[in-house]
C-alpha cells in the first residue's frame, strides 16, 4: 500500500497533533482522513456547480427579475 512522508514544522506539527487528538484519532489515521476529506469534498464542489449550470436556464426562465450576485452592482440585493 502507498504510503507517504510529510514534514512539518514543530509548530505545526503541534497544531496536527492537537486537532487529531481532539477528533480522538491517530496522527496517521487524522492525516488519512483529512486528505480523503478534501477530495470528497472538491468532488461535491464540482458536482453541485456543475448541476447549477444545467438547471440555469430553468431557474432563470422561472424567477426572471433575480439577478445573479455576479451581475449586481455593489450593495444591490435580488429583485
Amino acid at each position: 500500500m502507498p504510503s507517504l512522508n510529510v514534514t512539518f514544522t514543530e509548530e505545526e506539527m503541534e497544531g496536527v497533533r492537537a486537532a487529531a487528538a481532539a477528533e480522538g484519532k491517530s496522527l496517521k489515521q487524522y492525516m488519512h482522513d483529512l486528505g480523503v476529506r478534501e477530495m470528497q469534498r472538491k468532488r461535491f464542489v464540482a458536482g453541485a456547480a456543475s448541476w447549477a449550470d444545467r438547471l440555469r436556464a430553468e431557474f432563470d426562465e422561472a424567477f426572471p427579475d433575480e439577478i445573479p450576485p455576479s451581475q449586481r452592482g455593489e450593495g444591490a440585493t435580488a429583485a
